[in-house]
């Protein structure tokens, strides 16, 4: 929330620049992906780069700074430059996640290796500031790409998880679940909308998946 900004300053800043590597991150792996598979259109639309403003999503990037979660630009591809329009389409969506699940499994073996040897064993100051800055990122680049990647591999569109299905299922049955593509944003909205605890049932069935995940690699941090 903005009011963190000015009760935790350095917490919030981590926390927008680890969402934005997050994002950057995802989208380039969309892109890459595509242009590996044969289709160049995000190549000729500028998205093959891992400079964040070819990525972010104005409305995305503006629920960043308010609510700490936002998203990106989505990857635009032609399924028609395609080998295989369905398998290729699957595996461009997929890359997505698996690379904010790679981040995270990095972040997580880097910060594990700099809390075992600890601040205090740099005798520098401006290393041992340095390092504690790392180790203050790596967090919350753990914590946002496990997020980002559960959240987008949920079935429904347009969230990555529905072309992986999609690319999965049996070709008659994979027609009948596209059919449910113009449904998405409401099923979407339906699912991100607090019940009458307060919490969305979206996030019932995505946090202890997160929760597993994160006890992982943040064995003695506090998440979700």
């Amino acid at each position: 929330m903005l009011g963190e900004l000015s009760t935790d300053p350095l917490g919030f800043l981590l926390g927008i620049l680890a969402l934005v590597i997050a994002i950057t991150i995802h989208e380039f792996a969309h892109a890459w992906s595509a242009d590996r598979l044969g289709d160049p259109t995000p190549r000729l639309m500028g998205r093959l780069t891992l400079n964040p403003l070819a990525h972010l999503d104005p409305i995305g990037t503006i629920m960043l700074l308010i609510v700490r979660f936002g998203w990106g630009k989505p990857v635009q591809f032609d399924p028609y430059n395609l080998r295989f329009p369905r398998r290729d389409s699957a595996l461009i969506s997929l890359a997505g996640p698996v690379s904010n699940l790679l981040l995270a499994l990095v972040c997580s073996i880097l910060l594990n290796v700099l809390m075992r040897f600890g601040v205090s064993t740099f005798n520098y100051s401006i290393i041992q500031l340095f390092i504690y800055f790392i180790i203050s990122l790596l967090q919350p680049l753990i914590i946002y790409n496990v997020i980002l990647a559960i959240f987008n591999l949920v079935p429904i569109h347009p969230l990555d998880g529905f072309k992986i299905v999609g690319g999965i299922l049996p070709e008659e049955y994979a027609h009948q679940w596209a059919g449910l593509e113009r449904y998405g944003m409401i099923f979407l909205i339906f699912l991100i909308l607090p019940l009458g605890g307060g919490v969305s049932p979206i996030h019932q069935i995505i946090s202890p998946i997160i929760s597993f995940i994160l006890g992982l690699l943040l064995p003695i941090a506090r998440f979700i």
